[in-house]
């Protein structure tokens, strides 16, 4: 493994243990050269999956872009970075248990919105918003009424400070 600081590739372990739920080993290095110590974590290398995007274009699939939208729909919410991680940990997993090589991006957009309802419901309609692309107020409210009315029979739970109100309900 070559140094992030000197690019040197004479490194050794010094330390491995699980992580990730024990899907990933997390292995502590030193550099003999300059005595640097860095980590590096090691996983299951998985079939490739490529994704559909709109118009039938092709990608391969990236956990980078799953997490960003993730926490740009939860900016400034009370949603810890460790919820946000197991969430797209929970959407990576089922996503890769369907054992496609294809799959489209508007389904993994649903198993995204699917979790979120319950993370915070604020950030769902924030990232429902963008993925379903609104086309005016009307749309938008008919979701905002849709998870108040979720909110108030139980079926969504959010896992937020329980001090945070999550929707302002109108009088």
């Amino acid at each position: 493994m070559k140094c992030p600081f000197c690019g040197k590739d004479d490194t050794r372990v010094i330390d491995s243990r699980p992580a990730d739920e024990n899907t990933s080993i997390r292995r502590r290095r030193v550099c003999d050269s300059c005595g640097k110590r860095f980590t590096t974590y090691e996983k299951v290398e998985t079939i490739p999956l490529i994704v559909i995007k709109k118009g039938d274009v092709r990608e391969p699939y990236d956990r980078a872009k799953i997490e960003a939208g993730v926490f740009r729909a939860c900016h400034k919410r009370p949603v810890s970075a460790e919820q946000i991680t197991k969430l797209v940990d929970s959407v990576e997993t089922e996503v890769f248990n369907m054992e496609q090589k294809e799959i489209p991006s508007r389904a993994i957009g649903e198993i995204v919105m699917d979790k979120m309802k319950n993370l915070d419901p604020v950030a769902y309609v924030r990232f429902a918003s963008v993925y379903r692309e609104f086309k005016d107020v009307n749309t938008f409210m008919d979701e905002l009424k849709s998870v108040l009315r979720k909110e108030a029979d139980g079926t969504i739970t959010d896992s937020t400070d329980k001090n945070t109100p999550l929707l302002k309900k109108e009088n």
